[in-house]
């Protein structure tokens, strides 16, 4: 990974999801975090994504109908997968698909709808959560990031590194919780990521079905 997670995906804050059920047919955009780096990715009815030794992020914002959402499901699958990592290691920490959730104060959402990269890079509010697929720790430990301020987000492994097809449910309010203390804010964006780029290695891998609830 080449710049701090946080920053990457607070930088094109400037679409929305639908409210409900999320849609990968529009509204998401990649960022790149790398000037020579980038996934492919397409959107339809499943948002699907290639890596090969590289490393980006499609993102969305989430509707205000869907700020308060306390938990979220979806089905993922992964054709080619790199090798299992340490997730907590800064360059090394490569992993098949990542699913987002980045979170700010219920008190700061509705001044920060709208806004980009200037008015919420130094927030020291905001709060990932990144579910992934990969490496190779049991299923719910929490790894904090090695990017961006301390405290600022952290992963939950889901499934470790390999291939297969799987459903997903998850309590956000909880995961929150344990996370970082106390509740959860607004739930303002949500991103996917692939990342290679350590590893060179590649990766097949699509996501869908998500809904947040």
């Amino acid at each position: 990974m080449r710049l701090p997670i946080s920053a990457a995906l607070l930088a094109i804050m400037t679409s929305a999801a639908a409210a409900g059920p999320v849609s990968f047919s529009n509204g998401w955009a990649e960022q790149r975090l790398s000037l020579f780096s980038s996934n492919d990715y397409s959107f339809g009815s499943r948002l699907g994504l290639v890596s090969e030794g590289s490393v980006s992020i499609a993102w969305t914002r989430v509707g205000d109908a869907d700020w308060n959402s306390s938990g979220a499901s979806w089905s993922w699958t992964v054709d080619e997968s790199v090798p299992a990592t340490d997730l907590a290691r800064k360059g090394g920490d490569d992993r098949n698909i990542s699913l987002y959730f980045v979170f700010v104060p219920q008190s700061e959402a509705a001044g920060l709808k709208g806004k980009g990269i200037r008015s919420l890079l130094g927030n020291k509010n905001v709060r990932i959560i990144q579910y992934a697929w990969g490496g190779n720790v049991a299923r719910g430990s929490v790894i904090a990031s090695p990017y961006g301020p301390a405290g600022q987000g952290v992963t939950i492994a889901l499934r470790s590194a390999g291939t297969g097809s799987h459903n997903e449910r998850v309590d956000l309010a909880a995961d929150y919780a344990r996370a970082f203390g106390g509740e959860k804010g607004a739930l303002v964006g949500l991103a996917v990521s692939g990342d290679s780029d350590d590893t060179k290695s590649v990766i097949r891998a699509s996501i869908g079905n998500l809904a947040l609830r």
